[in-house]
């Protein structure tokens, strides 16, 4: 669906001729921040990294969904009722252990 969209707009669709087939910003801009080519420029590189960011923290909550069994609202669950003992040192021999065949028997035990 969205490969169709993304068609569409880089064909001359509803927003009209692209001239950066990267970034489609141009098209909805009602604060006029794109006025300046300058600070239009720095916009686009700050919005990239932001989503950067986005996905780099998606990634934190699939690794911690993996290592822990559980999603990322009951660990803050039982890290706010206890944060001496439910935090990443908890889960950090055992998540070794779990997805290392070749792991050590002396930290595995």
């Amino acid at each position: 669906l969205m490969g169709l969209v993304e068609a569409s707009r880089l064909n001359g669709g509803p927003a009209g001729e692209v001239t950066d087939p990267l970034y489609p910003g141009a098209a909805f801009d009602p604060l006029g921040l794109a006025d300046d080519p300058d600070t239009f420029a720095e916009l686009k590189i700050k919005e990239i990294k932001n989503g950067r960011l986005a996905m780099f923290s998606m990634f934190g909550y699939y690794v911690q969904a993996l290592v822990t069994r559980e999603g990322p609202f009951q660990n803050w669950k039982d890290h706010v009722s206890n944060p001496m003992i439910n935090n990443a040192g908890k889960y950090m021999a055992s998540a070794y252990c779990d997805f290392d065949p070749l792991a050590p028997a002396s930290i595995c035990s």
